[in-house]
C-alpha cells in the first residue's frame, strides 16, 4: 500500500467523518456536502464525488488512479445539537483556511465527539420553564402555567426513562403527549380547580413538536435536496401525528370511564 493512498484515505474518511458527526447533530444536507468537498479540496483532492441522505453519506475520490478509494456510512439515529454544529463548521473554516494539518483535525474532531451535552438536571429545568412559558404565551393564566411547569419536568424525566430503556422515538412521543393529557385531567379533578386544560397541555406538549426537524426539512426541499427534504419532512409530520395520538387515546379512555373531560 503506497503512501498516497493512505493520505488519500485518511483525508476521505476524516471527511466523511466529520460530515457524519454534523449529520448526527442535525445540519442540514447542503451543509454538510459543502463541508466535505471544501475540506476534499483543502487537501488538494481533486476528482471525487459525495452523496449525503439524511440517513447515510456516500463518498468516494480518485475514482480513475491507483489510490481510488470510497467510503459509506450508514447514521441511523440522529438528534439536534446546535453548538456541536457550530464547532464542526468552525472547524472545517480552519482547515480550509489551511491553520491545521490532518492530525491537528482528528483530534478537534474527537474532541468536538465527546463534548459534555446538557445533564439530566438541566434538560428537565429547561423544558419545565418552556412548558410554563408556552402555557403562558398561549393565553394560560399563571396558575395554569404552574401546573404546566410540573407537568413539563415530569414529561421530560418520563421521556430521559423511555430513551433509557431504549423505547422508539414514536413510542416515547405517544407516551409522553398521554402522560400529559392525563395529567392536566387529573389535576383539575383532583385539586378542583378551574384550570384551562387546553392550555397546559398545548404548553407541556410544546417541547416534543418537531420545529427544527420541519425548519430542516423545508430548507432541503429549498436547497434541492429533494429525497431528503422529503424524508425529514415526513419524520416530522409522523411525530405530529404521534403526539396528536397520544392526546386523542387519553381523552377516549377518560370519556369510556365516564369522566368529563371537555377542553
Amino acid at each position: 500500500m503506497t503512501p498516497m493512498k493512505l493520505q488519500t484515505k485518511d483525508i476521505l474518511t476524516f471527511a466523511v467523518e466529520l460530515g457524519l458527526t454534523m449529520l448526527e447533530s442535525g445540519a442540514e444536507i447542503f451543509r454538510i456536502e459543502e463541508s466535505i468537498i471544501r475540506i476534499l479540496q483543502a487537501y488538494e483532492i481533486k476528482h471525487f464525488d459525495v452523496y449525503v441522505l439524511s440517513n447515510g453519506i456516500f463518498a468516494s475520490a480518485n475514482e480513475d488512479a491507483d489510490d481510488a478509494c470510497s467510503l459509506v456510512r450508514h447514521m441511523p439515529k440522529n438528534s439536534v445539537n446546535l453548538g456541536r454544529i457550530a464547532d464542526l463548521n468552525q472547524l472545517s473554516r480552519e482547515i480550509c483556511d489551511r491553520k491545521i494539518d490532518l492530525e491537528e483535525g482528528w483530534k478537534r474532531l474527537k474532541a468536538i465527539r465527546v463534548q459534555d451535552t446538557y445533564s439530566n438536571k438541566v434538560l428537565i429545568l429547561s423544558c419545565a420553564i418552556g412548558s410554563g412559558c408556552f402555557c403562558y404565551l398561549f393565553g394560560g393564566s399563571p396558575l395554569d402555567s404552574i401546573f404546566a411547569f410540573i407537568l413539563g419536568a415530569l414529561e421530560e424525566f418520563l421521556l430521559i426513562q423511555m430513551n433509557r430503556a431504549r423505547f422508539s422515538r414514536s413510542i416515547a412521543q405517544i407516551f409522553g403527549s398521554m402522560f400529559v393529557t392525563a395529567g392536566s385531567f387529573l389535576t383539575s379533578f383532583l385539586a378542583g380547580l378551574a384550570l384551562q386544560r387546553d392550555k397546559i397541555i398545548i404548553g407541556a406538549i410544546m417541547i416534543l413538536v418537531p420545529g427544527i426537524m420541519f425548519t430542516t426539512a423545508i430548507r432541503d426541499i429549498y436547497n434541492g435536496d429533494y429525497l431528503s427534504g422529503a424524508i425529514h419532512l415526513l419524520d416530522a409530520l409522523l411525530t405530529a401525528l404521534c403526539i396528536a395520538a397520544g392526546v386523542v387515546i387519553m381523552i377516549f379512555l377518560f370519556q369510556h370511564f365516564g369522566m368529563e373531560v371537555a377542553l
